[in-house]
């Protein structure tokens, strides 16, 4: 009696136009293509989703409250975790794709992301998923949490894209990554996830390097590994702009 081999997994390959992404100061963004294909010998139906993070930074924001008829910015809320770019791209939507407890864990989606105000923080369990956070906001958290998005997307940083996968062939599929002008410095993760019947089977991680190049680069470097030189000599540099101001309007 012959033995059936086991059936091969399916899985998923894929690799970048580019890895790396030079800034200067003439840096008007960027555009790179993602190709892959999926090996499934069963060729059972599919979906794929790339998510693409960049690197996590601090957002602080506040909001206008009126004081004595005077509109002044309230106490500001920071949010921590949150990617300075992200992209979630499908071959649909993501809902219809797999649910809410595959999704949240993933971190796939906005609306999934984990973007906390720290402050008075604890985690509660809901839908399966140990991620939800309540914090002194209370039911302000969500409106707050709404305005970074909305200022991130404004500013083309956050991005979901139902049909931002596209098979061009029976295996084959291509995704584009658009880097805006204010696209953060730093190493970003292309994470791209196979789905078959709501859960992930294959996955695989790319990488790319976003940096400054050139005196950009040299500067970038000074403020953040000397930022109190480089706050010193920036004082310095204005003061001594100012006072040649003054002596050549003096003379004129």
């Amino acid at each position: 009696m012959m033995v059936q081999p086991p059936p091969v997994p399916p899985t998923v390959s894929a690799a970048l136009t580019t890895t790396e992404v030079r800034v200067t100061s003439g840096f008007q963004g960027a555009r790179i293509v993602l190709y892959g294909a999926v090996f499934d010998p069963s060729h059972r139906p599919s979906d794929v989703v790339v998510i693409v993070r960049g690197p996590e930074q601090p957002i602080r924001i506040a909001h206008k409250v009126r004081v004595a008829g005077l509109w002044i910015n309230s106490r500001p809320v920071v949010f921590r975790g949150a990617p300075g770019f992200y992209k979630a791209a499908s071959t649909r939507p993501l809902d219809q794709i797999a649910g809410f407890g595959v999704l949240r864990r993933l971190g796939a989606g906005i609306d999934h992301l984990a973007i906390n105000a720290p402050a008075e923080q604890r985690v509660e369990t809901r839908y399966g998923v140990k991620d939800v956070v309540v914090n002194r906001l209370g039911a302000d958290y969500l409106d707050w949490r709404q305005a970074v998005v909305r200022l991130k997307a404004k500013m083309g940083l956050y991005e979901e894209d139902d049909h931002g996968v596209v098979f061009v062939d029976q295996n084959l599929f291509k995704a584009d990554i658009t880097l805006p002008t204010d696209a953060p410095i730093g190493r970003y993760q292309a994470q791209i996830l196979l789905f078959q019947n709501g859960q992930p089977v294959s996955q695989r991680v790319r990488e790319l390097d976003v940096k400054k190049v050139g005196l950009q680069r040299t500067l970038y470097l000074f403020a953040h590994f000397h930022p109190w030189t480089y706050g010193l000599v920036s004082v310095s540099i204005a003061l001594a702009a100012g006072w040649a101001a003054s002596v050549a309007f003096r003379r004129s």
